[in-house]
C-alpha cells in the first residue's frame, strides 16, 4: 500500500484514478507520493520515504526542485492539461479589454433607475474596438500560447509567435500563415495585444521590464496569464500612468497593482475549470501511479523522461545520479546483472537509469554519483 498525500483539493476524478494499491491522507509525513496544486512546499520537511511530486498543473515554482532532485524526489507536472481552461481565459480578457467590458459593468451597477433610458444616453462612452484585423504578440509559444493563437487567427486577428527555442512539433501545430519568430522585437513592434505564455524561470524573470516594454507600440493591451514574476512591476505601473500600455489584464494580482490606472486583475481563475481539473488531476495520478510501480518518468522537471515496457517475470532497478555523464552506462557496467533493457538519460546534473533484469536480484551495490536506488 503506498500512501499519497494531497496538500490542495485535488480534483475527485482525478483521485478516482488510484488504484486500491494507494490510499490518500493529509500528512505529508507518511507519503510516498503527493499530489499538489499551488500549495508552497519550499519549507515542507520531506520524509525519507517520499518517491514523486506531481503537480496538477505547469508551473512548479512552488516546489523545491534542485532539494527534491538532491533527495531522488521526482517531480512531474501536467503540461497541457489546463491549455485550453487558459486559451479561453486569455480570448475573454482580449475581449473584456476591446469592448471596455469591466469599466462598463462598473458603470452599471451605479445605476438606481430608470436603466433603459440611462443606457442610451451613457453607452456611447464605453464604445470599444474589434479584434478582427488587430495583432496578436504571443510570447511563448508552447501548449498554451499554440491554442491561443489557432483561436486568435480564426477570430481573423493577424498573429504573430515568438519562442526561442522554435520546434518542429511547435511548427506543426500552429496553424499555416502565423509568423514564428526567436527575437521578440518585430512582435512587441507591431502587436496591439501581448500575451505572456512563458514560463516563470530564472531566464525569463523580469523579462518584461522598460526596455521590453519601450520597443512595444504605443497604447498596446498587455495579458499576464504566465506568472507575475515575468513582469517588473515597477517599470510596469510607469508604463501604465505615461499611457505607453493602455491596460494590463492579468491573473495574477499583487498589492502594488491594486487600484492602479488601467489594471483587471482576474483572481486566478486560469486552470479553474472543472475540465481543467479533471485533466490535471488526471495525468498527475497516471504520472505518480507510473513511477511508483515501475520506474517510469514521463513529465518530469528534473529527472529526464524516462520509460521500459512492464515484462512479466522481470524486476528493474531504478537509479538517480547526480553529476554522472551517462548514467545508463553506469548501471549497465556496476550492477553486474543480466540486463534484459535499459533506458534513462540526464536533465542538467542529474540522471536518471532504469534496467530490467530475469535475475533474482534483492539489492544494489553502492556506486559513485548514484544519489538513490530502487528495485521494483
Amino acid at each position: 500500500m503506498y500512501n499519497i498525500a494531497t496538500l490542495n483539493k485535488i480534483s475527485p476524478v482525478g483521485l478516482a484514478r488510484l488504484t486500491d494499491q494507494y490510499k490518500v491522507i493529509d500528512d505529508i509525513a507518511d507519503a510516498n507520493g503527493v499530489l499538489v496544486r499551488s500549495q508552497n512546499m519550499h519549507d515542507i520537511r520531506f520524509p525519507e520515504k517520499l518517491l514523486a511530486i506531481a503537480r496538477a498543473g505547469a508551473g512548479v515554482n512552488n516546489i523545491p526542485l534542485e532539494k527534491c532532485a538532491d533527495r531522488g524526489i521526482v517531480v512531474f507536472n501536467t503540461p497541457g492539461a489546463n491549455a485550453n481552461a487558459v486559451k479561453e481565459l486569455v480570448l475573454a480578457a482580449m475581449l473584456m479589454s476591446a469592448r471596455n467590458i469591466p469599466a462598463a459593468l462598473d458603470w452599471v451597477k451605479t445605476l438606481t433607475s430608470d436603466v433603459s433610458s440611462a443606457v442610451e444616453k451613457g453607452k456611447k462612452q464605453f464604445a470599444g474596438s474589434e479584434l478582427k484585423g488587430k495583432t496578436l504578440g504571443i510570447v511563448g509559444i508552447g501548449a498554451i500560447g499554440v491554442l491561443i493563437a489557432n483561436a486568435a487567427k480564426s477570430l481573423g486577428m493577424n498573429v504573430i509567435g515568438y519562442t526561442p527555442f522554435l520546434t518542429i512539433d511547435i511548427a506543426h501545430q500552429t496553424d499555416a500563415g502565423i509568423p514564428l519568430v526567436t527575437e521578440p522585437d518585430m512582435l512587441l513592434e507591431k502587436s496591439d495585444y501581448i500575451s505572456l505564455n512563458a514560463p516563470a524561470n530564472p531566464s525569463t524573470e523580469g523579462m518584461v521590464n522598460a526596455e521590453f516594454i519601450e520597443k512595444m507600440k504605443d497604447g498596446a493591451v498587455l495579458l499576464n496569464f504566465a506568472r507575475d514574476k515575468l513582469v517588473k512591476e515597477d517599470d510596469l505601473v510607469a508604463a501604465l500612468e505615461s499611457g505607453k500600455i493602455s491596460e494590463y489584464i492579468t491573473d495574477f494580482g499583487t498589492d502594488g497593482l491594486l487600484g492602479k490606472k488601467g489594471v483587471v486583475i482576474v483572481p486566478h481563475l486560469g486552470a479553474s475549470t472543472a475540465e481543467a481539473e479533471d485533466n490535471c488531476a488526471s495525468i498527475a495520478a497516471d504520472e505518480i501511479m507510473d513511477y511508483i510501480e515501475n520506474g517510469n518518468i514521463r513529465n518530469s522537471v528534473n529527472f529526464p523522461n524516462t520509460a521500459l515496457p512492464v515484462k512479466s517475470g522481470e524486476k528493474r532497478i531504478a537509479l538517480m545520479t547526480k553529476g554522472v555523464e551517462n548514467p545508463v552506462d553506469l548501471a549497465v557496467k556496476n550492477l553486474g546483472i543480466t540486463v534484459t533493457g535499459v533506458s534513462g538519460g540526464t536533465k542538467g546534473d542529474y540522471g536518471y537509469a532504469l534496467v530490467s533484469t530475469t535475475d533474482p536480484i534483492t539489492e544494489v551495490p553502492k556506486i559513485e554519483g548514484v544519489i538513490k536506488t530502487r528495485i521494483l
